[in-house]
């Protein structure tokens, strides 16, 4: 009998206390913080947007998305801040992290479902959670990270 076990790759990161983790197919790269520049009556949560490349690219902060508080850095740490570019839906968007933490494999066994409620997120944006290196490693759904109407919002700011 074949074992069905599949793997998925995970960039993952650290924002507040917590480690979070997005399917590596879905992130298109990681990039230092850049000059964001503020959109007037931007949603809560949208930092403002940058060039990128010739590009503009909304940010999004979770920080202010999930009620999370950012983490407490080191200089060292601070140097691995920046944005994480994935693509929902076909935009282009930046999610400001705390800290990178790198790509990790993590068998599709390993995935356990969501609680309820994790540190102020609530379940419907999160694909699971896995034990990682002594602690839990949230996977987030970024397809769930935002609804049609906010989806539209983004798309205005990149015009």
């Amino acid at each position: 009998m074949a074992d069905t076990d599949t793997s998925l790759q995970l960039v993952t990161f650290q924002l507040g206390d917590e480690q979070y983790g997005i399917d590596i197919m879905e992130v298109e790269g990681i990039v230092k913080i850049e000059d964001v520049r503020a959109v007037p009556n931007a949603p809560g949560y949208v930092e403002g947007i940058f060039n990128l490349r010739g590009e503009i690219i909304p940010v999004i902060n979770l920080h202010r998305r999930f009620q999370i508080k950012r983490a407490e850095l080191s200089e060292e740490d601070e140097l691995l801040s920046g944005f994480v570019i994935i693509n929902v839906e076909g935009r282009r968007l930046a999610v400001r992290i705390d800290r990178v933490a790198g790509v990790v494999t993590v068998g599709s066994r390993e995935i356990l479902p969501p609680p309820q409620v994790i540190t102020g997120i609530g379940s419907e944006y999160v694909e699971g959670v896995v034990h990682h290196d002594d602690r839990y490693l949230i996977i987030l759904d970024i397809a769930r990270l935002f609804n049609a109407t906010e989806l539209q919002q983004l798309e205005r700011m990149q015009r």
